[in-house]
C-alpha cells in the first residue's frame, strides 16, 4: 500500500475487480501481468470493508487525522487508536500503565470528527471517573465537551440530557438511569476495567447488555482478561462477540474447565485457546513492549471516604479546629493532628492509650484490588502505618498470595521475604511500611506500586519508589496513589512538587482545618 495524498492510497492487488465491485469510485490505474494497481478513497467506510474482503489496509486516522491535546501519542497508542477505529466491537488488552485511555479518547475523538458517532458514554469505576478519565479528556481532546453523571437520579438524568459530548459514569449508576442513557444517543460505550462486567448473571451485566444494539459501538478495555479463571470470558465475550461462544454459560464452561471432583474444576489443555478465540477482536501492548513508554507512570485514585470515616473525619477536623482557637499550634501539634487524620483516612487509628479502632475502610480495599486485578505481574502496597498493614494484609489474603515488612519484622525474616518476593512465584503482594525498605532493598519483581496513603517525606516517597524503579527491572512502572480526604490530596501534591512538606506543615495544616 502507498499513500498518495492524505486521502487516497494506492493498493497493489492480483485481483482489481474484487475492489472495484464492492468500492464503486476505486479505479484501476495501472494493469500489469503479475498485479494491478487501484487507487482507493481512504475512508473509514472504505477501509472497513477492504477488511472485510481480507486486504489489510490501516485505519485513516494514521493519516488524516489531528493529534489534538497537551501530548503526542506513542506508536503504541496510534496502533491502538487505529485498531479501535477498525472495529465497531472490540477489546482492548494493553496492560496497566500503557495509556490506553488516551488511545481511546484519540479514536473516540476521531469518529466523532466524521460524523461516524454523536456522543460517548464512558463506564468506569468511581474511583478514575475524574482522576483519569476527565484528566485524560482534558489532556486530549480538550477541545470537546465532558462532564460526569454522578450523584442523585435527577443530577445524572440532567447531565445525561446535556450536550456534554463524552458522559462519564459509573458502573452502578448505569442501572439509575438505564432508561435516559437509552434515549440519550450514546452511539460508542466505552467499558474501563472491563472484568466488572465478567459475569452475565449480574444486574449490572444485564443491564449493560440491554443498552448495546447491532450498531453500538462498543470497547471493552481491561489489562488482566480471565485472570483468575477461563470461564470469566464468557461474560466479556457474549458482549462484545457474542456468535464466538455458545448460547449458555454451562456450555462454555464445559469447553475450557475439566471437572475433577464436585468441588473443583481445572482449565483443560486447551483453554487458552478458546477463551482468545472468544476474545476477538482484541489488541494487546505489555510494558515491556512499549519501548517509547516513559519510565514512571504516576496514577491517582479518587476513593471516597466511607460514611463512618466521613463522620469521624469532620468530628475530629472540627475538634483540631476548637482546640487551634485557643492555643499556639507548634510544628510538633500539627504533624501529630495531621498523622491522625491520615490514618482514619486509611481506615485504623491509634486511641490516647495505644489502642487500634478499626474504622471501615472498604471503598478502598475495593479499589486496591481494582488495582491488582489489573496487573499480572507482582505488586508492592506501602501503607505508612503499621497497624493498617495487618488489616489490610489479612483482607488481601483472602485472594492471593501476601507477605508484610514493617519496623516489627526482624532483619532475616525480611531478607527471606525479599529473596522469596524476587526469585520465587509467592508472594505475589508484598504490603510494607516505606520506611522498612526505603533504602537499598530491589524489588523489581513488581513493577506496580500502590501507595495506600501519603507520607509526609519526600525522601522516603521517592527511595521507596526507586525499589521498583532500579537496575534490573525489565517493565515500565506504574505507582498508583490512593487518596480520599483533603489531607492526603494535600500531601500527594507536596510530594509531586518534590517539597519539604516539613517547612510547609504549619501552613498545610491551617489550610486543611478551614
Amino acid at each position: 500500500m502507498e499513500i498518495i495524498q492524505d486521502k487516497a492510497v494506492l493498493l497493489k492487488v492480483k485481483d482489481a475487480e474484487r475492489i472495484t465491485n464492492v468500492i464503486p469510485k476505486s479505479k484501476v490505474v495501472n494493469q500489469h501481468t503479475d498485479h494491478a494497481e487501484v487507487l482507493v478513497h481512504w475512508g473509514l467506510e472504505e477501509s472497513q470493508v477492504l477488511k472485510n474482503i481480507g486486504i489489510e489496509v490501516p485505519s485513516p486516522i494514521l493519516g488524516r487525522y489531528e493529534w489534538k491535546g497537551l501530548y503526542k501519542p506513542f506508536d503504541h497508542q496510534k496502533t491502538t487508536a487505529g485498531f479501535l477505529t477498525m472495529h465497531k466491537k472490540a477489546f482492548c488488552f494493553n496492560e496497566q500503565g500503557t495509556g490506553k485511555t488516551g488511545s481511546v479518547v484519540w479514536a473516540a475523538d476521531y469518529l466523532l470528527t466524521i460524523g461516524t458517532i454523536k456522543r460517548v458514554l464512558v463506564v468506569c469505576p468511581l474511583s478514575i471517573m475524574d482522576s483519569a478519565w476527565r484528566a485524560d479528556l482534558f489532556k486530549f481532546a480538550m477541545h470537546r465537551r465532558v462532564d460526569i453523571a454522578y450523584g442523585n437520579r435527577d443530577k445524572r438524568k440532567k447531565i445525561i440530557e446535556s450536550d456534554a459530548e463524552f458522559v462519564i459514569i459509573n458502573y452502578d449508576g448505569i442501572e439509575i438511569v438505564a432508561e435516559d442513557i437509552a434515549k440519550g444517543g450514546f452511539d460508542l460505550i466505552v467499558v474501563d476495567e472491563a472484568n466488572a462486567y465478567k459475569n452475565p448473571q449480574t444486574r449490572r451485566w444485564k443491564v449493560l447488555n440491554h443498552l448495546i444494539k447491532p450498531d453500538t459501538w462498543l470497547w471493552m478495555l481491561t489489562g488482566t482478561p480471565a485472570s483468575q479463571s477461563p470461564v470469566d470470558a464468557y461474560g466479556l465475550a457474549k458482549l462484545v462477540s457474542p456468535d464466538r461462544v455458545p448460547k449458555y454459560a454451562t456450555a462454555f464452561k464445559d469447553m475450557v474447565m475439566l471437572k475433577i471432583s464436585n468441588f473443583k474444576w481445572i482449565p483443560k489443555p486447551n483453554a487458552e485457546a478458546i477463551t482468545h478465540n472468544a476474545l476477538q477482536p482484541a489488541i494487546r501492548f505489555t510494558k515491556k513492549e512499549c519501548l517509547d513508554l516513559p519510565e514512571m507512570t504516576y496514577v491517582t485514585r479518587e476513593v471516597p471516604l466511607t460514611p463512618q470515616q466521613e463522620k469521624y473525619y469532620e468530628m475530629m477536623r472540627k475538634d483540631m479546629l476548637i482546640n487551634a482557637a485557643g492555643e499556639q499550634i507548634t510544628t510538633i501539634n500539627a504533624a501529630v493532628n495531621l498523622n491522625k487524620l491520615l490514618q482514619l483516612s486509611g481506615g485504623a487509628v491509634y486511641s490516647d492509650s495505644g489502642e487500634v479502632i478499626k474504622f471501615d475502610a472498604g471503598n478502598r480495599l475495593r479499589v486496591l484490588e481494582e488495582v491488582i486485578e489489573e496487573t499480572n505481574n507482582k505488586v508492592l502496597i506501602f501503607v505508612p502505618f503499621k497497624h493498617a498493614i495487618e488489616i489490610i494484609a489479612e483482607e488481601l489474603r483472602k485472594n492471593y498470595s501476601v507477605e508484610i515488612i514493617h519496623g516489627g519484622v526482624s532483619a532475616g525474616k525480611r531478607t527471606k521475604i525479599f529473596d522469596a518476593f524476587q526469585t520465587t512465584p509467592n508472594p505475589r503482594i508484598l504490603v510494607i511500611q516505606p520506611q522498612a525498605a526505603a533504602h537499598g532493598v530491589t524489588l523489581t519483581a513488581a513493577d506496580t506500586i500502590v501507595w495506600w496513603g501519603p507520607v509526609t517525606s519526600y525522601e522516603t516517597y521517592a527511595q521507596a519508589n526507586a525499589r521498583v524503579h532500579r537496575s534490573g527491572q525489565k517493565n515500565a512502572c506504574t505507582v498508583v496513589r490512593l487518596k480520599g480526604s483533603k489531607v492526603e490530596h494535600k500531601l500527594y501534591e507536596a510530594l509531586a512538587d518534590k517539597q519539604d512538606i516539613q517547612h510547609s506543615l504549619m501552613s498545610m495544616y491551617k489550610e486543611i482545618l478551614e
